[in-house]
């Protein structure tokens, strides 16, 4: 007997389709799903009930309803895919160039949810296809609310890994300027005139904010600090790994240089410009290797790294750079040290670190937090110290200088992770028109 003949046997279906199920409910961790079985019981041995009512059963010779085979086949499909995307992998594509020279502008990626467990949907009620906008409005309703629950992935997120995760700062957004960090502009400009010229404010949960991608530099119970530019973890000097980008002054001798060594340098000319003033480009971004071939480049006089130090220049300043205090005198070459908070570990809270530590324990956490008469108040409680729910992360991009990340909002937490990206399966450069515009070297390319 062939596998072909033995799987139409409907007790071996049942059987197959039966176990495959039982292990997705195990690794759910809901055992109310088993009820699940009762469906998959009648459809493949007793048929009572008619699952699929909108399917229609034809009599021998009967002309096929092609309208109705098309609902059945955009069913099926909208279901495997929901659920792919839920359990498995999602299309994600890189928006900007924060991670250049690693992950391209235009580079789209399949993110594996399993790298680090998915999550359980917290807002279900969504249009499938969808994230969190659809025709300008947000696609997904929130009268069902679900707390986060993590199933059981591959491992967890490591230091150096490249991760997905919902914007930190993005349960808060401006209907006008929706790709804008809300935050940032309400400490620049005022909240009064920020709501008159964006707003108004929509508000997210958790799971529906948009989608970041960066690499991990520090992970929970690390201590980060950054000098002129290097990356220090545990007081140890950081790996510079392949594809980080620094800025750098590079002085010409009045000749620009040629763009197709931009090309073949694989820069993004969009972030480049020439000030014939200095004469050169003010800011460059350079990998290690990039850096030593510019140097070689005979019309090129000098190159130097650009740092930012304090006090802050643009677009650094207090209230930019986190934690948006004067007690804390940070740039983005220059920041910390910074201690990564942990589940399960307590800090001691004073009203000097408290602007570390307060979103996390507001807006992250679900907690009131109150300053009186310089005490800390934490759910109408004297609060002397605090005990995180959760671990978090420390995000950068690789192109250093041209990257919103934990610089500017601080921690990631765990219950904000997506996926690890996995696999490039299309990239296009929008700065060049077709065909040139297509990065066949990229193409199914894993991360």
């Amino acid at each position: 007997m062939s596998l072909k003949e033995l799987y139409h046997n409907k007790w071996v279906r049942f059987g197959f389709w039966a176990v495959l199920y039982i292990a997705w409910v195990i690794w759910l961790g809901n055992y109310w799903w088993l009820f699940g079985l009762i469906p998959i019981f009648d459809g493949h041995i007793t048929g009572k009930v008619k699952w699929m009512f909108w399917k229609k059963e034809y009599k021998e010779g009967e002309k096929r309803n092609a309208l109705l085979d098309w609902l059945d086949a955009i069913i099926f499909a909208v279901v495997v895919v929901t659920f792919i995307n839920t359990f498995f992998f999602q299309a994600f594509k890189i928006p900007s160039s924060s991670m250049e020279s690693s992950l391209y502008t235009g580079d789209h990626l399949f993110v594996s949810k399993l790298a680090y467990g998915p999550r359980i949907p917290q807002t279900p009620l969504t249009i499938p296809f969808t994230h969190n906008v659809i025709a300008g409005k947000e696609s997904y309703s929130t009268l069902i609310q679900n707390d986060y629950r993590r199933l059981k992935g591959f491992g967890k997120v490591e230091t150096g890994d490249y991760v997905v995760f919902g914007f930190p700062h993005g349960d808060t957004v401006l209907v006008k300027a929706p790709a804008d960090d809300y935050y940032m502009v309400e400490r620049t400009l005022g909240r009064k005139y920020t709501i008159d010229n964006y707003g108004p404010v929509k508000v997210r949960p958790s799971d529906k904010k948009d989608h970041y991608v960066k690499r991990c530099v520090a992970t929970a119970g690390d201590t980060l600090e950054i000098k002129d530019g290097q990356v220090y973890v545990n007081s140890a000097t950081q790996e510079v790994w392949p594809g980080v980008q620094n800025s750098y002054t590079v002085v010409t001798n009045g000749q620009k240089i040629n763009p197709v060594n931009f090309d073949k340098l694989g820069l993004n000319v969009g972030e480049l410009w020439y000030d014939p003033s200095l004469p050169g480009y003010p800011a460059m971004p350079l990998t290690a290797e990039m850096l030593e071939t510019v140097k070689t480049y005979s019309n090129v006089v000098s190159v130097k790294q650009n740092i930012d130090s304090y006090p802050p220049d643009y677009p650094d300043s207090d209230l930019t750079i986190f934690p948006f205090s004067t007690e804390y005198r940070w740039t983005r070459d220059n920041f910390g040290p910074l201690w990564i908070p942990s589940k399960g570990a307590t800090v001691e809270l004073t009203i000097e670190n408290l602007p570390l530590y307060q979103r996390i324990i507001t807006s992250y956490e679900g907690n009131e937090l109150e300053v009186k008469d310089g005490m800390i108040f934490i759910n109408g409680e004297a609060a002397q110290s605090y005990t995180f729910a959760q671990d978090y992360y420390f995000m950068m991009g690789d192109n250093r200088h041209n990257s919103l990340d934990s610089r500017y909002w601080g921690f990631v937490p765990e219950d904000h992770i997506v996926g690890k990206p996995a696999l490039i399966w299309l990239s296009i450069d929008r700065n060049k028109k077709f065909p040139k515009n297509i990065r066949w070297r990229r193409f199914f390319k894993f991360v």
